[in-house]
């Protein structure tokens, strides 16, 4: 244990002393993420996506498990998504500021992985 201790002050000497904070665990990669999912433009000045419709997208959460059905979450994803209509809102913007809240688990970690602002449309996600 002590010999770790020691480990950590040697490569950290400015560490040393003070408490850490988030920001001091925080890899280059990891600054700045953005969405693989590019912010789609609104139209709408006053256009905000409601706790309520977010909760009812996490109901139906995606993880990649074996035995579950992509097409039947989609499916779902959409039925949620197609009872919002706003005007100045596509809804293909709709769809894509909604469904980062729809992957857990795996499905999630995929969604992570691709390059940030790759996706543009609903086209290119499904």
């Amino acid at each position: 244990m002590e010999k770790q201790k020691q480990q950590a002050r040697e490569t950290s000497p400015k560490m040393e002393g003070r408490r850490r904070m988030i920001r001091d665990f925080i890899t280059l990669g990891v600054q700045g993420i953005t969405s693989s999912i590019a912010t789609p433009n609104v139209k709408a000045y006053t256009f905000e996506l409601k706790l309520a419709f977010i909760f009812m997208v996490q109901q139906a959460q995606f993880g990649g498990a074996l035995m579950e059905d992509p097409n039947l979450n989609i499916s779902i994803f959409l039925e949620v998504c197609d009872t919002l209509k706003l005007n100045g809102v596509s809804t293909n913007s709709i769809r894509l500021l909604l469904f980062p809240f729809s992957p857990k688990d795996k499905a999630r970690a995929w969604l992570h992985s691709l390059r940030p602002g790759l996706i543009i449309t609903w086209e290119e996600l499904t």
